[in-house]
Order: structure tokens, then sequence, then C-alpha cells
């Protein structure tokens, strides 16, 4: 795993044990689609990445402008990669992580008044999660109007076209991986 392109571009992120089956970093050419799908640079944009797992997701983020990351995670050997690749790579102070389970951070965020324009979820797929973690984000008030969620789910959940006011704008497939789009209104 690597920093596909900004500030940061080739450098290695550590990844999770290979004994370690539930961690699931997202693929570099994954992430890169994702990214050219998003726009290239992200100009100081906030960000939060939900089930963080190695940080790659809002890492990569932050390699390409963005101006502050929160990464969210409950899973100690995904949080200590997370601190590690965030010290790794310098952006310490522009990360904030969250040791909280995803519903029960999105509460604290969204009571602490805090906005996101860029929201990431690879959830574990076999949670089977999509719906609710699109029901926390919006319960939770923390997208920007006209921000985007981006969910990673197995091609065998269904993402709905539209839930809890966010409208999904397009979806894409990575072998059994899909990628869905969302925006707020």
């Amino acid at each position: 795993m690597r920093i596909v392109a900004g500030s940061a571009k080739g450098r290695a992120l550590t990844g999770p044990k290979p004994s370690s089956g539930h961690i699931r970093p997202t693929a570099d050419r994954v992430r890169e689609t994702i990214f050219n799908m998003l726009g290239q640079f992200l100009d100081g944009q906030a960000v939060l990445d939900l089930y963080a797992g190695t940080g790659a997701l809002g890492l990569e983020a932050l390699s390409r402008g963005a101006g502050r990351l929160v990464l969210v995670d409950q899973d100690r050997e995904a949080l200590a990669l997370c601190r590690k690749n965030t010290d790794d790579l310098g952006f310490t102070a522009q990360v904030s992580i969250l040791a909280q389970p995803v519903v029960r951070a999105l509460g604290t965020l969204g009571k602490q008044g805090e906005k996101f324009e860029l929201v990431f979820a690879d959830p574990p797929y076999a949670a089977r999660v999509v719906e609710t973690v699109l029901d926390a984000v919006a319960a939770a008030g923390v997208v920007t109007p006209g921000g985007t969620v981006v969910v990673e789910h197995d091609k065998r959940e269904a993402a709905p076209d539209a839930h809890a006011g966010l409208t999904r704008e397009d979806q894409r497939r990575f072998g059994d991986t899909l990628v869905s789009f969302y925006r707020a209104p």
C-alpha cells in the first residue's frame, strides 16, 4: 500500500498483519479511481474517515490537499495503524483519531457541530450496514450542504438510490467491491 498522489505520493503505508483478517485496506487502484472521481485536489476540505482501518483513504485525501482529517475506528490494531501511518507521513497536526464505534463517534461529532465536505465509510463487508451508516451520518448532521459520502461495500449488498436525504450519484464496481457515491442536499 502506498499514497497514490499529492504531497506524500509514493510513500508507503503500513498495513495489517497477514494474520489479521478483520482489516481490509482499500486497494491502491480503487483509491485512485475514487479520487479521480472526486477531483484530484481537495483544497482544504475537512474529511471524515469511518471504519478507518489503516487510514489510507483519509490520508490520501490529506496528501491531495485536504485541510483536516478525523479517523474513526474501534479496533486496537486499526487505531495503531492509523497513528503509525499518520505519524510516518508527517500529518499528525492535521489528524484527530476517535477510538469509538462509528455510530457513537458520529453522535459525538454532531454534538460538537463538526462538519465535513467529504465522508468515507468502509465498514466490514459482513456487517451489511450501508443504510445504517447513511442514517447515522444524516442524523448526526456532519455533512456540509453539497458534501459527498463515499461508501465502500460488498457487491452483494444493495446500496439505495437515495437514503436519509442523501442521493446516490454514482457507483463503481471493482471485483467483489462496490463504491457508492452519495451527495448531501
